[in-house]
């Protein structure tokens, strides 16, 4: 283990040898971001042992550092990255809006961005969305969506219908509504004093399903569940709110698409709103353009930010139906319109790079380039389903996750101390490679640029990393 000269750095992995001179240029730039910048999702103490990593630059797949060290960005930095940093065609976009407009208020104006971005979204999401309210980011979309819906039956005189669904071990955002229908105790349990009395439903996780039993099977067995759920508070739920195939920040967790489809049967047999929290799946991330889609399941809200401007710039929006928004639309003294606003709504800039986002889409294969990405993936991490520490590896699409346990027969989780998905960072980062596992899950979501070769060697370094992190 080395020591920098100028600071201690303790990085508690024996394995992980950094040379002297490794953050000699990084330096500075970790000094100063120490001194006043709080990170998020994340123990400020620990970056007295594990250092920040300070980017320079980045380009396609590759992150660098002020010292010159590539990291590829196997996560998209945070799920957002679609078609590689700098992307060239929305690098130019953004620079043609912002020498026209920059930014103006959308309460009484507009711009040819936002409408043809609205224009667009309407015309590839599931029909009977004709709507679209913008925000800044994923969780004030899923904010946006419950006031709707709950207005939505103020507005209609079903003022008994004051509560919402989500299912077990959900995740929709760090905001106190969002925050208020995720089931993830980590994010969660210190704020419970202060969020909304909501109702839990048993998730179609096929992890759970019984041995032998399909995921088929088990999603159909547990939308039994969410029946009686729904029956027993009949009249006063406004919806549900759903992670369609994916359950992200809660594990990356997967279950089987029959469970939309019945799912809606369902709803609209008991008049409740469904909402779908398409953050991090949608735009090809399932290799459908959105994960609804693959079962032709049109929910009364969808929620999108992320992948909506390729990683570019914040952009969120919540799309919903004619018949949702007919019930707001009344005469001013009627007191029935969504007075919910942000500063930056629509911002042009984010809307230009949405546009050049989905233009990708159309002028390149991008769906059916990703099955095959899809399948390269699962080969890379073939050689992981036989490990002694890996209970399972799963994958939807573009999304993969490896779960780490301490006894794979048993499935017996690692105690939460150890940190063992934490040492994988660690060991990652030292061969150039940015994972950020979710507790003990390890998880690759690539921009859709990644080559074969790329693939190859992201497999053979979580391999490694992944080696290290359990070989006590």
């Amino acid at each position: 283990m080395s020591v920098n000269s100028a600071t201690h750095i303790n990085l508690d992995q024996k394995n992980i040898n950094l040379d002297q001179k490794t953050f000699n240029l990084n330096q500075s730039w970790i000094e100063r971001d120490a001194a006043h910048v709080w990170h998020p999702c994340t123990q400020m103490k620990d970056l007295a042992q594990w250092p920040i990593v300070p980017i320079a630059s980045a380009q396609g797949v590759w992150l660098t550092d002020f010292n010159g060290k590539r990291y590829m960005d196997a996560i998209s930095s945070w799920w957002v990255n679609l078609f590689g940093h700098c992307h060239p065609q929305i690098t130019q976009a953004v620079q043609q809006q912002v020498a026209t407009l920059d930014h103006v208020l959308l309460a009484g104006f507009s711009h040819a961005p936002v409408i043809e971005l609205s224009e667009q979204l309407v015309q590839l999401t599931p029909p009977g969305l004709a709507h679209c309210f913008y925000s800044d980011n994923g969780s004030s979309a899923i904010e946006v969506a419950l006031k709707m819906s709950f207005h939505y039956w103020q507005n209609q005189g079903q003022t008994q219908r004051t509560r919402f669904v989500c299912l077990a071990n959900s995740y929709h955002g760090e905001t106190l509504g969002a925050l208020s229908v995720s089931d993830v105790a980590l994010y969660r349990q210190t704020y419970h004093p202060l969020l909304l009395d909501i109702l839990v439903a048993p998730t179609p996780d096929a992890y759970h399903r019984a041995a032998g039993q399909s995921a088929a099977d088990y999603a159909e067995q547990q939308i039994l569940s969410m029946r009686n759920l729904l029956e027993r508070h009949a009249g006063e739920i406004c919806a549900v709110v759903i992670e369609p195939l994916v359950q992200c920040a809660g594990g990356m967790r997967m279950y089987d698409a029959i469970y939309l489809t019945r799912l809606r049967q369902l709803c609209d047999e008991l008049d409740v709103h469904i909402i779908a929290d398409e953050i991090a799946v949608g735009f090809g991330r399932t290799n459908r353009l959105f994960a609804c889609q693959h079962a032709e399941m049109r929910p009364d809200f969808l929620c999108l930010s992320k992948g909506l401007t390729g990683g570019f710039l914040p952009l969120s929006v919540t799309m919903t139906t004619e018949k949702i928004y007919q019930a707001f639309y009344e005469d001013h003294h009627k007191l029935k319109a969504f007075l919910h606003s942000h500063s930056y709504t629509g911002n042009p800039l984010a809307c230009a790079a949405a546009l050049a986002t989905l233009a990708l889409f159309k002028s390149t294969p991008v769906l059916t380039d990703n099955q095959q990405r899809s399948a390269q993936m699962a080969q890379a991490a073939e050689q992981l389903r036989k490990h002694a520490h890996v209970s399972e590896v799963r994958q939807t699409g573009m999304i993969l996750a490896i779960e780490l346990v301490a006894n794979k027969a048993s499935r017996t989780p690692y105690p939460w101390q150890q940190r063992r998905g934490w040492r994988v960072y660690q060991h990652a980062l030292a061969q150039g490679v940015l994972l950020r596992p979710l507790g003990d899950v390890v998880y690759w979501m690539p921009p859709y640029v990644i080559t074969a070769d790329e693939i190859h060697w992201l497999g053979q370094a979580t391999c490694a990393a992944i080696d290290a992190a359990t070989c006590d």
